[in-house]
């Protein structure tokens, strides 16, 4: 049987005196736990131990049902407004044409916009391990065509047969929302 977590009501307060506060925010003073529950049922609401730590512990005279819906309402806003980060991957090779680059770096810029960070992933195969310079040479470009989005958050570095490189989007680049809402406001003028 899992005990549910929160603060312990009514008949779950086992001390015997509580400092009470009503439900206006009224302190009631030091009384029997008893006398307390009595006093929240008259009113039809509950006692809920708000600091249990304190000595004598305080109850506060509330009704625990709505206060709980509005702690959870609190919480879904919260995690409402929270931006998750992924983090996408983007490989090339050492031996990549122009126009591949182009349509990748594109992408890139689109992940950047959205307010992703970006994996940078040069794969080697067979002898191009000799030549890794070509590889160096493709992500000092690609941190270039990119400097007005992205800061580098993890210089190259090799890892087996992969050089990596993490580029994250700067404070000072319009993401996603903020974009939207720069060219709306440019629409209305």
């Amino acid at each position: 049987m899992s005990k549910e977590r929160g603060p312990r009501v009514n008949y779950q307060i086992k001390i015997a005196s509580v400092r009470v506060i009503d439900d206006e925010g009224a302190q009631l003073g030091i009384m029997e736990v008893h006398e307390a529950r009595r006093i929240a049922e008259e009113r039809g609401l509950d006692l809920v131990e708000v600091a249990p730590n304190a000595r004598p512990p305080v109850c506060k005279i509330m009704d625990y049902g709505r206060y709980k819906y509005e702690q959870a309402k609190k919480e879904k806003e919260a995690r409402k407004k929270q931006h998750h980060i992924t983090v996408k991957e983007m490989k090339f090779r050492p031996k990549i044409d122009d126009h591949d680059y182009d349509f990748k770096v594109a992408h890139v810029r689109e992940f950047l916009e959205k307010g992703d960070k970006v994996k940078l992933t040069i794969m080697f195969r067979g002898r191009e391990m000799m030549h890794q310079e070509f590889g160096r040479a493709i992500l000092d470009r690609v941190k270039e065509d990119i400097a007005d989005l992205a800061i580098v958050e993890q210089e190259p570095k090799s890892e087996g047969r992969n050089m990596t490189m993490v580029v994250a989007p700067s404070k000072s680049a319009p993401t996603g929302a903020k974009k939207q809402e720069s060219t709306e406001e440019a629409d209305e003028e």
